[in-house]
């Protein structure tokens, strides 16, 4: 039997005031609020997609939450997406020190055993050519001890072969829910790895409109959420299964994760 966390992506966001944190709630009590009143027990880094994680960031996180609650970290941008100049992809040696400085970042999660895994998002020009399933296969070695799960924007890696390199790599799936559009890959819940993740976007159909911000304003229904109910049981019965709402706009993941939690506790396989 797994275990499974449910949160959102992020946390320091000051829409969410009045919403979901008190009026008073300043930045640096934000994280202890969002466990200890918000009740969610994990949380998905995502402020490390801008900044390389800092050891004494993170070893203050620790401090400001219980031992039972756990981390996702997200990948650097120079990892995943500034790879390519020109539309030609870097050689690996030139981004490898960033993935060096990125897990050496991580140790006080890895010491404190509060890390539940690295994320690795790529974005839609991210192809499955030879290429990029060798740079997954190096990215991976970076990351050893640690469960490492990726996340595809781009529906042509939604294929057998994929799934099969990922677990022979022992990298995990990164399972989403998106706007229906012919880029984005459709929702396909698959566990390649010890964990199982899954990643609720929102079903905004301005995706790829002029307001990136836009695109995570939007609220899950009750009926929506229902539906995934039996996957997330399924998954965290034989997997340590992560659950994060990225629709952030104005506290609306906060709201569907408590939510989903309120759910899963009348939900019955």
């Amino acid at each position: 039997m797994g275990k499974l966390y449910i949160g959102t992506s992020g946390f320091q966001y000051g829409d969410w005031v009045g919403e979901f944190y008190p009026e008073t709630i300043r930045p640096e009590g934000m994280l202890t609020s969002y466990e200890k009143e918000g009740g969610l027990e994990a949380v998905e880094l995502n402020f490390t997609y801008y900044a390389l994680p800092s050891m004494r960031t993170l070893a203050g996180m620790v401090k400001k939450t219980s031992p039972n609650f756990r981390f996702t970290v997200r990948s650097h941008r120079e990892m995943t997406h500034d790879i390519w100049e020109d539309e030609t992809r870097r050689e690996f040696k030139e981004t490898a020190p960033i993935f060096r400085a990125f897990r050496q970042g991580l140790e006080p999660l890895v010491e404190a055993g509060r890390l539940g895994c690295v994320l690795l998002q790529f974005p839609t020009f991210f192809w499955p050519q030879r290429e990029n399933f060798d740079y997954l296969a190096r990215s991976r070695e970076f990351f050893k001890g640690i469960p490492t799960v990726v996340e595809f924007r781009n529906r042509a890696w939604l294929r057998e072969e994929t799934f099969d390199f990922l677990k022979k790599e022992k990298l995990g799936y990164c399972i989403v829910d998106e706007p229906k559009l012919p880029r984005l890959l459709p929702y396909e819940p698959r566990a390649t790895g010890p964990i199982a993740y899954f990643r609720f976007h929102g079903r905004n159909p301005d995706w790829f409109g002029p307001d990136k911000h836009q695109r995570y304003n939007y609220l899950y229904s009750r009926e929506e959420l229902e539906k995934f109910l039996p996957d997330i049981q399924g998954m965290a019965k034989e997997h340590e299964t992560y659950v994060f709402f990225n629709n952030c706009y104005g506290a609306k993941a906060a709201r569907n994760a408590l939510e989903l939690k309120h759910l899963l506790k009348e939900y019955v396989v």
